[in-house]
């Protein structure tokens, strides 16, 4: 940003000094011109001078210069515009002869109607006119300026110059009264200085401001007004204003309003502020209740507290006797109110509330006060005294009252008859009002049950009355109690339910009674009647009944001391729990233990005796002694020889009370600590395969059960990380992937607190067979013996676990086997040339996929040279370099020798011939012929000679010139299914150059063929797409370069499958196929090999397809060009055709046109429809 602006700023520079150069130039040609026009006078003045004064006159009249001198018709005048507006200086000539042009601050603007450097600027008028208008568009600030139309001299008329001065105005930017926006308030203290700041920014020329209080223009008497230049030739006005506001002013608007020429007064440029005036508030005022008036107790009441100006408004608080009451208070403008409602109660008599009238000017609050007066009866009497006595006591008696305003008077109404002589005082109650008390005797007359006193009081003023009734009980004793329902003595059944009851007749009041439990308190059923009271309990006896004593026990205000009857109960229990002991408490192997039997207390005492698993046992030292509850506590024990196996033996106490034929019951079991023992395994041996998983698993008979174990192999701890691949884990031991390493002998010793114990384990791993070595090639003489060797490697490995086999060749006749030492030898009587070739030795112990080896014997021979037609003949064209094969077998290693008319050829020794000899494997050789630059002479027969040791083979080899290839020798179906067959041919003379095959084929009933191209380097092909259950004809040509053979007849016949095949499962346990008698080793691992061997032949099968497509695609192109040069199809697609009419075994293919380039198709005189199927394998 910072380069643009210096790029622009640079630019701008040299625009203007470039103007300024032009303007210079321009006022020099017009010094020049002016100097010119002196010249010229003074040349005539000369002229005048010699011709005399008579001619003056003639010549100045024949001289250019006008004798009306230039002026200004209108002259330029001064001239305020507005901002952005557009500006006209006007400046007119007449007699104009000069040329024209106007200036800024003495800054030429130029002779050009547009002016350079200035886009806003033009000059309009017209010349023959002398009109020269400045116009100014969009006029700113920076064109306020000095301009002066300026007229040059011309023909004896001077220049003459016009000032006039432009004056932009531009109205204020903005106002503002600072610190506070338009229309905010202004928050100031009563009587605090205030100044109010009005800002009125950049405006040309400086802005006026006036103030307005309200509507009203304020005119302060000490207003500071102070104007300040900003850039760009603009005015800063600031006015001050100064008050010292009161609480009258609270809510009054000030204004500062901006007066420029600029602005429009419809739409005058203002900002306003309000002043909020804090000031205390007035004086609170109470209504609702006046002083002297009197309130009744229940009366509603609303006091309501006033509190007029003051800002912020009054905040109004209630108080009541000091404490505050209520503090919620609403406002409406500058009055505040608060109002509080209640019920008039006692407590409010002679109660003071107060109001308080407060704001943040408020030193102090403000109060105003009442104190109101509620009458009110007592709102109750009570009577204290006592309420029972006995015949011929004095009973005091005190009534008291209620607080009460005014204060309440007492009657007494005691037996129904009023009191007269009563005595009474009236205290204050600090609650308001007063209490009043009363004090009065009573006698208690005989035969009367209960006495009662009456106590009124009344407030005389209010005609209120309240009444208490207090009732004294005249107090008998009742009569001793007397117990039922047991007799002591008598037997109770633990368990069963017992009931006692307790009678009491007489007293007044009937008596209390009470039942303990060996004097300890327990609920009854109580039952009272006119004259008797009863209290029932019931009771399920059991152990604590026994020799407990129940007591009834009545009594009454009349008795001092209660009155009693007791009884004692014989219970009968069975014993409730039974304990057994060992000793001592840890047993081990070997040691004797004694078992102690302890029955808690029973009634009569128990019988205890000792069973295991049924059959009882016969204890030792039965003893007794008193127990609780008055019951017999007994004993039994018995001794035994503690042993391992006795460890989580059962044996059970048994307590019985033969009286109630009830029994309990106790087991213990025996806890005999012992070291670990290992569980014995079902077999000392693990068995696992190479590579798969194995875990050994041990298990440990141990008390106590907590047992560590360590595993080891070779003294080295096996590692309990499951990140290894042998790891331990507890008693198992864990290989996730076994290797035959892992072989040998591993340890387990497990150990508890007790001891510790140690097992082995031996693991074999069985792998595959792999072949370490077999004999090198072996070389005999015929008629001696051969003796073949295989070493294997596996596990497990036997005799039965290796095989030899040679496919064609009876194994029976002449061979025979040994095996020592994981090596297999195969022996060979009579070696002879048919027993020359590869012998395999097949190694398979089911555990992995066989493996196999070819030794190869040979026994040595003379040379044979192959004859197949292919390796009899070759083909050269002239100049180049011909290549005649010859393929011999023979052990030792044949000599080849060439001759040419029964003449050695010169090998190696010139250019012309050379030989290339290769071994194709160990029986075969070939010899190469290379003849170099091929001359006719050169063509005819060639004799290949290859001699050994033991004779010589000699066979002609013939070179021609190069030609189309010859038909291939035959066509066999090698395969058929539903939809495919599989064809493959002997390939004839390819004529010396690289041949390709393309087959042919049509259903038998139908004349139309399709075609299929090889694949490069293949003599088979399998084409797909066919029709189920149809019999077809198939045939095959080859062409090269060259040209094209013929097709083969349509011997080849096939006819596809009618159904096709099920869906392939392997045979495994999915049930895909009838079982097998035939297992392989690794289980369900046969169906997972199938399943990937059947994956890789697809892989295998799509890598063909793809290479197939691409050596099609490079073949299309190399025979389209030969097609070019040769008019021969030059297309390896698929076509069908019709056969011609004249169809026959002999001629077929000789009817294809050339290729269409436009269709891409072949065509047989316009009849055959393409059908492309792909090459290679056809879907």
């Amino acid at each position: 940003m910072a380069l643009h602006s210096a790029l622009a700023s640079a630019t701008q520079h040299h625009q203007h000094q470039h103007q300024h150069q032009q303007q210079h130039q321009q006022h020099i040609k017009w010094q020049q011109h002016a100097t010119k026009r002196r010249r010229c006078r003074q040349h005539w003045i000369k002229h005048l001078q010699l011709l005399g004064l008579g001619l003056v006159v003639i010549v100045l009249a024949s001289t250019p210069c006008h004798a009306q001198q230039q002026k200004f018709r209108t002259t330029p005048h001064d001239l305020q515009v507005l901002e952005g507006a557009e500006a006209m200086m006007r400046c007119e000539v007449a007699n104009l002869a000069g040329a024209v042009q106007w200036t800024k601050d003495g800054f030429a603007l130029g002779f050009s109607a547009v002016i350079p450097g200035y886009p806003r600027y033009s000059v309009l008028g017209d010349r023959k006119q002398g009109v020269y208008n400045l116009r100014i568009s969009n006029a700113s600030i920076s064109d306020d300026a000095d301009y002066q139309c300026q007229v040059g001299p011309a023909r004896l008329n001077s220049a003459i110059r016009a000032n006039a001065k432009l004056t932009v105005i531009s109205p204020p930017a903005s106002i503002e009264i600072k610190g506070y926006s338009h229309n905010s308030k202004v928050e100031v203290r009563e009587n605090q200085d205030l100044q109010l700041k009005c800002i009125v920014a950049n405006a040309k020329p400086a802005a006026q401001i006036v103030w307005y209080r309200g509507n009203v223009e304020y005119k302060p008497e000490k207003g500071e007004d102070l104007v300040e230049e900003t850039n760009s030739k603009r005015f800063t006005t600031t006015s001050t204003l100064k008050l010292k506001p009161g609480s009258d002013d609270d809510y009054t608007e000030y204004t500062c309003q901006a007066k420029h020429k600029a602005l429009s007064p419809d739409m005058p440029m203002r900002v306003t502020v309000q002043l909020s005036v804090l000031y205390p508030p007035g004086p609170p005022y109470i209504e609702g209740y006046s002083p002297g008036e009197t309130l009744r107790r229940g009366q509603t009441v609303e006091l309501m507290c006033r509190s007029r100006g003051g800002n912020p408004p009054a905040q109004l608080i209630w108080y009541k006797n000091g404490s505050q009451i209520r503090m919620a208070y609403r406002t409406s403008g500058r009055l505040s109110e608060n109002i509080y409602t209640f019920t008039a109660a006692a407590g409010d008599n002679k109660a003071r509330f107060r109001c308080e009238a407060s704001n943040v000017m408020s030193q102090t609050p403000l109060k105003a006060e009442v104190e109101l007066s509620v009458l009110f009866a007592p709102t109750h009497v009570t009577v204290m005294g006592p309420t029972e006595a006995r015949v011929g006591d004095i009973v005091p008696l005190t009534c008291t009252t209620a607080p009460s305003n005014p204060p309440a008077e007492i009657k007494w109404m005691v037996g129904g008859r009023q009191v007269r002589n009563a005595t009474s005082k009236t205290i204050v109650s600090p609650e308001g009002g007063w209490t009043t008390s009363s004090n009065i005797t009573a006698a208690v007359e005989p035969n009367k049950r209960s006495l009662v006193a009456i106590c009124h009081g009344l407030n005389m003023q209010l005609t209120e009355n309240v009444v208490s009734t207090h009732t004294i009980n005249v107090l008998y004793p009742p009569a001793p109690p007397l117990i039922s329902g047991y007799i002591e003595g008598q037997i109770i059944p633990a368990g069963s339910v017992q009931k006692l009851l307790c009678v009491s007749s007489g007293g007044n009041p009937l008596a209390t009674l009470t039942w303990y439990k060996n004097d300890k308190r327990i609920n009854s059923v109580i039952r009272s009647a006119d004259k008797s009271v009863s209290a029932e309990i019931t009771v399920l006896a059991n152990v604590s009944d026994n020799q407990a004593q129940y007591r009834c026990e009545a009594s009454n205000s009349a008795t001092e001391i209660p009155l009693f009857q007791s009884t004692t109960l014989s219970v009968h229990f069975a014993p409730e729990t039974v304990k057994i002991r060992i000793e001592p408490e840890e047993l081990r192997p070997g040691m004797e233990a004694t078992i102690i039997c302890d029955s808690s207390s029973s009634n009569p005492p128990a019988k205890l005796s000792w069973w295991k698993d049924g059959i009882p046992i016969e204890g030792i030292n039965n003893t007794s002694k008193p127990g609780l509850w008055g019951g017999t506590v007994s004993t039994l024990e018995f001794r035994v020889n503690i042993t391992q196996e006795m460890n989580g033996q059962v044996y059970t106490c048994q307590s019985a009370n033969e009286a109630l034929q009830r029994s309990v019951h106790e087991a213990v079991t025996l806890d005999v600590l012992y070291r670990p023992k290992f569980v014995p395994p079902p077999s000392s041996t693990a068995v696992g395969v190479e590579g798969e998983s194995l875990q050994v698993s041990l298990q440990t008979r141990a008390n106590p059960t907590t047992v560590t174990y360590k595993w080891t192999k070779d003294g080295i701890a096996i590692p309990q990380d499951g990140e290894h691949r042998i790891f331990a884990d507890g008693g198992s031991l864990n290989f996730t992937r076994l290797h035959r390493d892992d072989a040998g002998i591993y340890s387990c010793t497990a150990s508890n607190s007790q001891g510790q114990a140690t097992l082995n384990i031996t693991v074999v791993v069985e792998y595959g067979t792999t072949i370490k070595s077999v004999s090198e090639n072996i070389v005999v003489n015929p008629g001696e013996d051969a003796m073949l060797s295989c070493s294997v490697e596996g596990k497990p490995l036997t005799e039965e676990h290796v095989k030899w086999e040679r496919v064609g060749y009876d194994m029976t006749v002449k061979t025979s086997t040994t095996f020592a030492n994981g090596t297999s030898y195969l022996h060979i009587k009579d070696a002879r040339r048919e027993d020359v070739g590869n012998f395999r030795c097949v190694a398979d112990n089911r555990v992995a996929n066989p493996t196999n080896r070819d030794i190869l014997l040979i026994v040595k021979f003379s040379p044979e040279i192959a004859k197949a037609a292919t390796l009899l003949r070759a083909a050269s064209g002239t100049g180049e370099r011909g290549r005649l094969p010859c393929r011999a077998q023979g052990s030792p290693k044949p000599q080849f020798i060439w001759r040419q008319d029964k003449k050695d050829l010169p090998i190696n020794r010139t250019y012309k011939y050379e030989v290339e000899e290769r071994k194709i494997d160990s029986l075969t050789y070939e010899s190469t012929l290379i003849v170099d630059k091929v001359a006719p002479a050169d063509y005819g027969a060639y004799e290949c000679v290859a001699r050994n040791e033991l004779g010589e083979a000699v066979e002609t080899v013939r070179l021609e010139i190069t030609s189309q290839p010859e038909t291939p020798v035959v066509l066999n179906i090698l395969n058929v299914t539903h939809d495919t067959v599989t064809v493959a041919w002997t390939p004839g003379f390819d004529g010396g150059l690289k041949a390709s095959y393309r087959v042919r084929y049509r259903m038998a009933d139908r004349e139309q063929y399709k075609y299929v191209d090889g694949l490069p380097n293949s003599h088979k092909l399998t084409i797909g797409g066919l029709r189920m259950n149809t019999l077809y004809l198939f045939s095959v040509m080859a062409w090269n370069d060259l040209g094209q053979s013929t097709y083969l007849p349509d011997l080849a016949r096939a006819q596809t499958k009618a159904e096709a095949p099920p869906p392939s499962h392997p045979a495994s346990s999915l049930g895909g196929g009838p079982p097998t008698t035939s297992q392989t080793p690794l289980g369900g691992t046969s169906g997972m090999l199938l399943v990937g061997v059947g994956a890789g032949v697809v892989v295998v099968l799509l890598n063909v397809f793809v290479i197939g497509c691409c050596l099609h695609k490079r073949n299309e192109k190399r025979l389209k060009r030969v097609a070019e040069t040769t008019n021969q199809p030059a297309k390896t697609a698929t076509i069908e055709m019709y056969a011609p009419s004249s169809y026959n075994d002999t001629v077929t293919g000789e009817t294809l046109s050339s290729v269409s380039e436009k269709s891409e198709s072949y065509s047989n005189e316009g009849n055959s429809q393409p059908e492309y199927i792909g090459a290679g394998l056809c879907a």
